[in-house]
């Protein structure tokens, strides 16, 4: 399935030319972002980054987005999301951001294919989980291999799944993932866990949680689906296979916010910080989606986070004329 551009002309990319608005990103958060933008009238542009359609663009179905009750896959919904806010006006370029100006008005971003102006800027240039870099992931990511419990744990319903890591987000995604599986063995490179005392507590008195502990993986097999996850104990260097349905990895994300650094607030782990219009401590600028969210990271709640940043925006715009 391709995705389909409007593209701006040569006039409406001119660096002299100073847009309404301009949208970083083109995952959820971006694409809604775009679409509220243009039916406002604001002529959005959509800086798209290298990776159209974010996160979501990866995930081979989407079985918890309203109003799809067969589930959609997560290519088709970034499509039309992309469809929907080109509909309406909304211009999109292929280029990745790697430099930003927000200390003076109009802002200034500077991209692979030029320089870019603009009297308002909506960032929504997500997250990406943190990768274990072993032989595997990549290919059987999506095929057995997850990044999200609550997206994909419908999927093993009766089934066995590992979780890599020890910390309160993936003793919590285990948690949850018990209402699906059979059996969920935590694996952690440890002989403890980092998660607090509270939610350590919940794990260990769940029937269906297992630990494997001083272990990492070193390698994820299968062919065209997940078969077993080898695993090598760090004290003694023994190797063993663990065979599972799932391997859910789940040791934390990373902002992709690097190149904002000095120009916004952004908190201790990444995340831009924002007040409850999702608008940034540099008066124009707001923030949508996960590179602001460290909590959610629901394509529906990123959607939202888009929505709300465009609306903001329109209203602030129109106050400075």
């Amino acid at each position: 399935m391709s995705l389909q551009f409007s593209m701006p002309t040569k006039d409406e990319l001119k660096e002299d030319r100073i847009h309404d608005i301009i949208v970083i990103g083109s995952g959820p958060a971006g694409y809604a972002a775009a679409l509220y933008a243009a039916r406002a009238e604001l002529n959005p542009l959509i800086l798209t980054g290298h990776e159209i359609g974010g996160q979501v663009a990866t995930t081979w179905e989407v079985d918890n987005y309203p109003a799809f009750p067969d589930g959609i896959t997560g290519p088709e919904l970034v499509e039309r999301m992309q469809q929907h806010a080109v509909k309406f006006g909304a211009k999109m370029e292929m280029d990745s951001v790697t430099a930003v100006d927000f200390k003076q008005r109009p802002f200034t971003l500077v991209g692979y294919n030029g320089t870019y102006t603009a009297r308002s800027i909506i960032i929504a240039t997500g997250a990406s989980p943190r990768k274990l870099g072993v032989a595997g992931e990549k290919e059987l990511t999506g095929r057995g291999v997850s990044y999200c419990a609550t997206c994909d744990g419908w999927f093993f319903k009766d089934k066995e799944v590992a979780v890599i890591g020890g910390g309160d987000s993936a003793l919590e995604e285990a948690l949850y993932l018990t209402k699906h599986a059979s059996k969920v063995i935590i694996v952690h490179r440890r002989d403890e866990l980092r998660a607090g005392p509270a939610m350590q507590q919940r794990a260990r008195e769940n029937e269906k949680i297992e630990f494997i502990w001083d272990s990492v993986v070193e390698s994820i097999e299968g062919q065209d689906s997940l078969e077993y996850v080898k695993l090598k104990n760090v004290k003694t260097n023994e190797l063993s296979d663990l065979s599972v349905d799932g391997v859910f990895i789940l040791i934390g994300h990373l902002p992709n916010t690097s190149i904002f650094e000095g120009q916004i607030d952004i908190d201790d782990h990444g995340y831009i910080k924002h007040d409850g219009e999702m608008l940034t401590n540099v008066e124009g600028i707001w923030v949508a989606g996960e590179a602001g969210d460290p909590t959610f990271r629901q394509v529906i709640t990123s959607a939202g986070m888009g929505a709300a940043a465009a609306i903001a925006a329109q209203r602030w715009l129109d106050a400075q004329t």
